[in-house]
Parts: structure tokens; sequence; C-alpha cells
């Protein structure tokens, strides 16, 4: 089976299964949404949403965050991972939001990257979520599944996500992000896949090398 023939039947896997597969980080506006991302480096979903809804009622717009005292930020985030990186470039993204975009994020991948704290997968992440950009993200889930099934053989981010890009059609790209990530996260795990469970066995280049019986 060729790398073609897998992504039409991963693909149509995916279509069937999950139609319609969304972000775990809660959000009401682009600019939450860039918030949650940047929190979520390194840091789980879970986590970022537990303490997002105080932040977002003290940081409605991006002028309110450009205001803000490194020490008011820092608290409301100290308990997620990297908190003094995070606190700057949380207060640096909304200044440069106000200052170079009149508060409005950017629907571009390049504008996005030129934000503090914000980095390609993020970049887009939000072009994908907010607007709908033919675009793929590519998390650390993201990377292991798609070698995993042999979508990719690339040894970094930015090789994965050529092959993805290439491998999925324009219009499917933003719900592709999801579907990997997605399965990453609760089927196919870093540590003890889910084989068992897995509907895309048929397909995967690990699990059919592996021989492994069911």
């Amino acid at each position: 089976m060729d790398t073609s023939e897998r992504f039409h039947h991963i693909t149509r896997w995916f279509s069937e299964n999950m139609e319609a597969p969304q972000t775990e980080l809660h959000y009401d506006t682009p600019f939450h949404l860039l918030i949650a991302v940047i929190l979520s480096a390194q840091c789980t979903d879970k986590r970022v949403n537990m303490h997002t809804p105080l932040i977002f009622k003290r940081f409605p717009m991006p002028q309110d965050l450009a205001e803000a005292s490194f020490e008011e930020v820092y608290e409301l985030i100290k308990s997620i991972s990297f908190p003094n990186n995070k606190a700057r470039h949380l207060i640096g993204m909304a200044v440069r939001l106000v200052n170079d975009f009149g508060g409005i994020v950017p629907s571009e991948p390049d504008l996005l990257e030129t934000l503090p704290g914000v980095g390609r997968k993020t970049a887009n992440v939000i072009a994908s979520v907010i607007y709908d950009k033919p675009v793929i993200a590519v998390d650390t889930h993201v990377f292991r599944v798609s070698r995993r099934l042999g979508l990719s053989d690339g040894k970094t981010v930015e090789a994965v996500e050529r092959d993805l890009t290439s491998g999925f059609a324009p219009e499917l790209r933003p719900r592709a992000h999801h579907w990997l990530i997605l399965h990453g996260r609760y089927i196919c795990t870093a540590r003890k896949p889910k084989c068992r469970e897995c509907g895309l066995q048929d397909w995967c280049r690990e699990f059919i090398s592996s021989n492994i019986t069911l």
C-alpha cells in the first residue's frame, strides 16, 4: 500500500467516524482562542480550560491585556507551565495586536507568527480554526500519529507538515489537524497505543509491520 492509498482510506475513515472534530480548548472569540493556544504549549487543554474563564473575564479585549502588568497576568496563570514566559508573551501579543492590527487577530499564518508567543503551530491552529485556512498544525500528537500511520516519514515538524499538506485536500486540512490530534490523544497514545480499539488498523503501517495479534 502506497502513501496515497493510505491517505485515501484514512481520510474516508475519519470522515465517516469523526465528521466534525473541534478543538478542545474553550473560547468565545478569536482573541481568546489565541490566548488559550499560547497557554496550551507544553500544557494540557484540560488545565488551560480550568484557568481561561477568569482570564477571559479579566481581559475581554486586546486593549485590556495590553495594559495589564506582568504580575497581574502571572497570578492568573502561575499554575500553568512556564508562567513567566507566557505572561510576557500574552502581554506582548496583545500590545502588538493593538498597535499593528487594530485589535483584530490576523488571518494569515505569516502575520500571526509576528506576534510574541506565536510559533508556526499556534499560527496554523488559529488560521485553521478561526478562518478555515487550508493549513495543518503539527504538534506532538500529529507528528507521532502521522509517522505511525505511514502518512509521513518526516523527521521534523516541518517535514511532516509538508507531507500532510500534500496528502490532504485543501478543504480537509483544518479537519485533518483535529482528526490526528484527537486520535493521538485518546487512541494512538504515546506510551500505550490502544490498537485493539483503533479503526485504522488495516491502513496503519506500524500496526501492519508489528504483526500485532488482536
